[in-house]
């Protein structure tokens, strides 16, 4: 039993509609875009957002022009 082409739909506007702007977002904030493929992981959403509120932000440090 494979997936219909209405799976892949799917799967790409959930991409486009939360992966995409989250990974815009992470990039602003000084952070890898990749980093957003961490929410796929079961709990790793909540661990993703432990982290980012616990460590210094890379955007902070750099100085603004």
């Amino acid at each position: 039993m494979g997936l219909s082409i209405w799976h892949w739909l799917i799967l790409a506007a959930i991409a486009a509609v939360f992966l995409v702007p989250g990974a815009k977002i992470l990039k602003r904030m000084g952070f890898s875009g990749w980093w957003v493929l961490v929410a796929i992981i079961p709990f790793g959403g909540l661990v993703g957002l432990w982290v980012l509120s616990s460590i210094r932000w890379p955007s902070v440090d750099k100085p603004s022009a």
